[in-house]
């Protein structure tokens, strides 16, 4: 299946909160978009495997996604492998996406920078005929662009997203994960959130600064290494 956009979380759920904007957009103008979550997120303090599973499915409805995978690596455990990265560059090659959005590799949280490291290197891995040779299936070949979103360290910026037209939309499908956002019981005061906010008040804080430095209400922020081209430069001013 042809992509356009592939996003690779490491936990059902960050993909919606990172950059539900942006694939909310891309199916919104008639774009195909998948995501491959790296855990299952059985290790999370709030919910059980069987609560994220049924949420995952229901934040997969709304979107209305053209494919949703699960890796399958541990919880709280993720490591670049041999053989996760090559699962990995294998689905790249099935799906073909032309956009592939990651975790940043500098995170606080183990999984998200494992997980970002290892799309990268399964990215790279995607373009090596050999290597697709060995493994069958589909030809290789690279991703156009491999991108990064913020997680829990921030960076500056190569583009924001303005994501206002779809904000409350984003909302909505966040909130399909309602094991995350409420507490587990009276003993939850949500101490295992970093910088003691939960996860809806984090994601419109970054999407409000973010937004206003573009001019915009509510904003995700990428990062691309290296200087993006632009062939037409009158379409962006």
């Amino acid at each position: 299946m042809k992509l356009d956009l592939l996003v690779i979380g490491a936990h059902p759920d960050d993909a919606e909160i990172c950059v539900g904007g942006t694939m909310l957009l891309f199916k919104g103008s008639g774009k195909r978009v998948g995501v491959i979550d790296v855990t299952r997120g059985e290790m999370g303090t709030r919910g059980s495997v069987a609560d994220r599973d049924r949420e995952t499915l229901a934040a997969t409805r709304i979107l209305g996604l053209d494919l949703r995978e699960n890796l399958g690596l541990a919880d709280g455990r993720v490591q670049v492998t041999i053989d996760a990265r090559e699962r990995l560059a294998r689905l790249m090659r099935e799906c073909a996406p032309d956009l592939v959005l990651a975790h940043h590799t500098e995170d606080l949280h183990p999984d998200h920078a494992a997980s970002g490291e290892l799309a990268r290197q399964a990215w790279y891995l995607s373009g090596l005929a050999r290597l697709a040779e060995q493994d069958g299936g589909a030809p290789a070949r690279r991703p156009q662009r491999l991108m990064h979103f913020m997680g829990h360290v921030p960076f500056e910026p190569t583009l924001v997203v303005n994501i206002g037209a779809v904000w409350q939309a984003k909302r909505e499908l966040v909130g399909a994960y309602a094991s995350q956002l409420l507490p587990a019981g009276e003993h939850d005061r949500g101490k295992h959130f970093l910088f003691g906010a939960d996860v809806l008040s984090r994601m419109e804080t970054r999407a409000r600064y973010y937004g206003e430095r573009i001019g915009a209400v509510h904003g995700e922020p990428l990062l691309h290494r290296g200087p993006l081209a632009i062939d037409d430069f009158p379409a962006w001013t």
